[in-house]
């Protein structure tokens, strides 16, 4: 008999998506993460959904106990609404309040509620401001050109925070299916060394370099051989926002297609005199032909 598949899960890591099928979907714990990783309009798409939701649950159940609420008129579920907004708020106008014994318990589970529920989001929304970003642009493409004579993969990334990044570290990594002897194909990751991996202070835009000699795992590669081994490659900047000091992460994943082979990137520093020098983030993505 078949095995029936539970719920697939799908996960993006940049221009690749995994579908997970036969693992736990969810857990009570991962509310908060999936909280957190909402943008800012699905967040408070989400706040104000819980809220309607609980006030038009409260009124309901303010509705089914006639006269519950002293001062309520005509409009019976309307007032029961907004009596509920101001209980979940703790403000109280004083215009209506609860008058019978059910009105009295729906009213202090409400206050609870609302005190729960005004502490979760403050948090919420605390770590959502003080969380650092990286704030670091990339290069959308990658490029391959001589440089000292020697084949050299190039990325160029940029700060974008008004302020340097100290201790940072730089990374990038190399994806690819090579064929096995028994038969089919095996993906292999590696680590391509480059002329410097960390900074001590990273104020403005650089040029990650991986020289492709007889060591590297690019030696002869082609655009041909890199689409045909369905390659990727992953950089990754960590370091300190000196600001916060906290430490910062981000990452950019390339496939074979974003390779700009005979390329190099056009010179984005111009110096001013006085120890000063421009940064055109405006061209940080040009590139150029090599031979030029």
């Amino acid at each position: 008999m078949k095995k029936s598949t539970r719920n697939p899960v799908s996960v993006r890591s940049g221009q690749v998506e995994f579908v997970k099928v036969n693992t736990d979907a969810w857990k009570w714990r991962d509310v908060y993460r999936w909280l957190l990783s909402l943008k800012w309009p699905q967040f408070a798409g989400f706040v104000a959904s819980v809220y309607v939701g609980l006030n038009l649950l409260f009124a309901g159940l303010y509705s089914l106990g006639q006269n519950s609420i002293a001062g309520a008129t005509a409009h019976w579920f309307l007032d029961c609404f907004f009596f509920s907004v101001q209980t979940l708020a703790t403000v109280g106008y004083g215009h209506m309040y609860p008058q019978t014994l059910y009105g009295h318990v729906i009213s202090t589970v409400e206050i609870m509620t609302g005190v729960f529920l005004l502490a979760v989001m403050t948090g919420l929304i605390f770590v959502r401001f003080s969380r650092p970003i990286a704030r670091v642009l990339f290069s959308k493409s990658l490029v391959i050109a001589p440089l000292n004579g020697w084949p050299t993969l190039m990325v160029r990334i940029g700060n974008e925070n008004h302020h340097s990044m100290v201790e940072a570290e730089f990374r990038i990594m190399f994806s690819r299916d090579e064929p096995l002897l028994e038969g089919g194909d095996f993906r292999y990751f590696y680590d391509l060394k480059l002329h410097f991996d960390r900074l001590t202070v990273f104020p403005a835009a650089l040029t990650l370099r991986h020289r492709i000699d007889e060591q590297s795992p690019l030696f002869g590669a082609t655009a041909e051989s890199l689409q045909a081994s369905r390659a990727l490659f992953f950089v990754s900047v960590v370091g300190i926002d000196p600001v916060i000091a906290a430490a910062v992460q981000t990452q950019q994943d390339y496939i074979w297609r974003d390779i700009r082979f005979g390329h190099r990137f056009v010179e984005i520093y111009t110096e001013r005199g006085g120890g000063r020098l421009t940064v055109d983030y405006g061209r940080l993505h040009e590139t150029e032909p090599a031979g030029q």
